[in-house]
C-alpha cells in the first residue's frame, strides 16, 4: 500500500513484478487492517486478470466487508469480478461484524476442487467448532442485520469523530479508511512510533498500535481503533490532540 494524496493505492505494477516461479498465490486483504484500504472493483480485475496470466490461486481475506463506507451493504468483491471456475479461496469470520471476537468462527468458500483438502484440514486442525457457537452463528446470519447495521453506523461515526480530531493537530497525515474501523496514520517529527505510543499511554492516556507490530512497509505510522462509542471516542480525541499538539 501507499499513501498519496487521494489516499491509500494498490501498486498494481509492483505486485506484477514481485509473482516469480515460486509464486503461488496472492494474499488480498481487502478492507484491510490497518489501513482501511478497500479495493476498487477495477483493482480486483486486475488482480484476478494477473491470477490467471500466472496460474496463480487468489485467497481473499474479506473479514472487514461489510464495515463498507461507500455505496451498497459490503465492499467489492472477487465475487463481483470472478468466473466459477476461477482459483479463488474467500476466507471470513463471525468476529468483526458480528462482535465474536475470541470465538475464532467462521468460513470458507472455495473452488469445488479444494473440497477434500479443506475437509481434511478441519477434521484434523480443530474437528468443528463447539455447538453454542455454531447455533450463534445460525442466529447472527438469520437475525443479524440490524445488528451489523448498529455496528457499521458506529463505526462511521467513530471515524468521523478521530478524522476530524486528529485534522486538527495539523501534523497528522492520514487516508479516510473507506473501509474496516482502523485509523493508519503518521505524525510529522515522529519517527519512534513505539516510543511515541508508550508516551501517549503515559500523558493522554490512549492506547495505540505503534508501526513495529506491522512490520517494516508500516514505519512510521500508527494504528487507533474508532470501534468505540462516540462519548468515548471524543474523550480519547481531546487528550490525544492536546499531546499531539506538543513538538
Amino acid at each position: 500500500m501507499m499513501l498519496g494524496n487521494a489516499g491509500w493505492s494498490l501498486d498494481l505494477d509492483r505486485v506484477a513484478a514481485a509473482a516469480g516461479p515460486r509464486t503461488r498465490a496472492l494474499f488480498v486483504v481487502s478492507p484491510s487492517n490497518p489501513t482501511g484500504w478497500t479495493a476498487t472493483r477495477e483493482e480486483l480485475a486486475a488482480l484476478l486478470a494477473l491470477a490467471r496470466r500466472h496460474g496463480l490461486w487468489i485467497i481473499a481475506d474479506e473479514t472487514y466487508a461489510r464495515f463498507w463506507y461507500g455505496e451498497g451493504e459490503r465492499a467489492p468483491s472477487f465475487l463481483d469480478v470472478m468466473a466459477p471456475d476461477d482459483r479463488i479461496l474467500f476466507v471470513n469470520t463471525f468476529s468483526k461484524n458480528w462482535a465474536m471476537t475470541g470465538w475464532r468462527i467462521g468460513w470458507i468458500m472455495a473452488n469445488p476442487t479444494l473440497g477434500q483438502v479443506i475437509e481434511n484440514m478441519i477434521q484434523y486442525a480443530t474437528s468443528g467448532v463447539a455447538q453454542f457457537m455454531q447455533r450463534a452463528a445460525a442466529a447472527a446470519l438469520d437475525r443479524g442485520e440490524s445488528f451489523i447495521a448498529h455496528q457499521v453506523a458506529r463505526a462511521r461515526r467513530g471515524r468521523d469523530i478521530v478524522c476530524g480530531g486528529l485534522s486538527a493537530v495539523g501534523r497528522c497525515r492520514f487516508a479516510l479508511p473507506q473501509g474496516a474501523f482502523y485509523l493508519f496514520f503518521a505524525v510529522e517529527g515522529e519517527t519512534d512510533t513505539r516510543r511515541l505510543a508508550l508516551r501517549l499511554i503515559d500523558e493522554a492516556r490512549v492506547g495505540l498500535a505503534p508501526s513495529s507490530a506491522f512490520g517494516p512497509s508500516g514505519r512510521g505510522f500508527l494504528r487507533l481503533c474508532f470501534a468505540r462509542n462516540a462519548e468515548q471516542l471524543d474523550t480519547a480525541m481531546q487528550r490525544l490532540v492536546s499531546s499531539l499538539a506538543k513538538v
